[in-house]
């Protein structure tokens, strides 16, 4: 017989109701730091974009499986319940997909939303499948420097060891004044991209809510490479990380992935996550050099119409990214957080 489940959405302004889901992640397999209910709560406060989060439970209230959803609205890119809104994971976890599929769909349809995406986690059936857009990027930590350095392919550990050997200093910690001196390179380096910038209050809120850190490369004092870091389960998540204009040529990133791999491995990590790049990108690339292989992301959505279009590397954004690459980083930092806020 078909197991039967109740679909319900979480009050996760209610503690026990929280701690009850973040226990049930924590056990979970495929669990990922965007399942926390504290992942859902801080999109919410960040970008003012409401959290749907939904539970499967069995006769009797056990939970089965969960489904975080971010109601996605914008003028620009048009309205989706995203799961996880602003995650690059984050799709059903545990049982009930089936139930939990239906019950999202149903609430889109009640609350205006044309389309439903997952990011990662089983595919509901009849649900379109997207295998080709993302690849992930995944694999262990070595367990010193020394192997760390000899696991990376040939022509990026020269580059590495270039790294090591420039006037850069590396500091880690999560205070006011490291969130800000991130806040300032990573929206120097989306806007180098041709990208708007995320706003600072996410930062923060997912800072306040998950277990993260920053990590910062410096040269001369200045911040030239920077990046926020999530820790789960024995994973680092380098998951908003970027660079000055400077820092190519000081191979500050180069030392900044590096150095994260040696702190999280003081920290008791034993995986790193380096997140997802979209096919044939130059990102994409990065990674492969570091001897990270890739895996595709499969995601599904289903829709009423058309569904969204926020890939930047979509040809009717093409204009929009040159344009925005010429701003003046003050205007582009101003405007980016209202734009970005709906590409979730």
């Amino acid at each position: 017989m078909t197991p039967s489940f109740v679909v319900r959405e979480a009050a996760l302004g209610d503690a026990r109701e929280a701690a009850r889901i973040d226990d049930f992640v924590n056990a979970a397999d495929g669990a990922t730091p965007f399942h926390l209910s504290g992942w859902s709560r801080a999109v919410a406060i960040g970008t003012g974009q409401r959290a749907r989060y939904l539970i499967a439970e069995r006769p009797g209230g056990t939970l089965a499986g969960v489904l975080p959803l971010s109601e996605m609205r914008s003028p620009l890119f048009g309205k989706a319940l995203v799961s996880a809104g602003f995650a690059v994971d984050g799709g059903i976890l545990g049982d009930g997909v089936e139930a939990l599929a239906a019950a999202a769909w149903a609430l889109a349809a009640r609350i205006g939303c044309p389309s439903v995406e997952l990011r990662g986690g089983p595919s509901p059936e009849g649900w379109s499948i997207d295998s080709t857009s993302y690849l992930g990027f995944a694999r262990g930590l070595a367990p010193d420097d020394a192997t760390e350095l000899l696991a990376v392919p040939r022509k990026q550990r020269a580059e590495v060891r270039k790294s090591l050997e420039r006037d850069l200093t590396v500091a880690t910690g999560d205070d006011a004044a490291m969130r800000r001196e991130h806040y300032r390179v990573y929206a120097e380096s989306v806007r180098n991209l041709g990208t708007p910038v995320f706003p600072a209050r996410l930062f923060s809120a997912v800072a306040d809510a998950l277990d993260s850190d920053v990590l910062t490369v410096r040269h001369a004092g200045r911040a030239e490479a920077s990046v926020l870091s999530l820790y789960f389960r024995g994973t680092v998540y380098p998951y908003w990380g970027g660079g000055t204009a400077a820092a190519r040529g000081l191979r500050a990133n180069d030392r900044m992935y590096f150095a994260l791999m040696s702190h999280a491995r003081a920290l008791g990590c034993t995986r790193f996550d380096f997140g997802r790049s979209k096919t044939g990108t130059g990102a994409a690339a990065f990674k492969k050099n570091w001897g990270f292989v890739p895996e595709p992301r499969i995601y599904a959505t289903r829709h009423a119409g058309a569904a969204r279009a926020v890939n930047p590397l979509n040809p009717k954004y093409a204009l929009m990214v040159r344009a925005w690459q010429r701003l003046p980083l003050p205007i582009a930092n101003v405007a980016g957080p209202w734009i970005a806020r709906g590409l979730g």
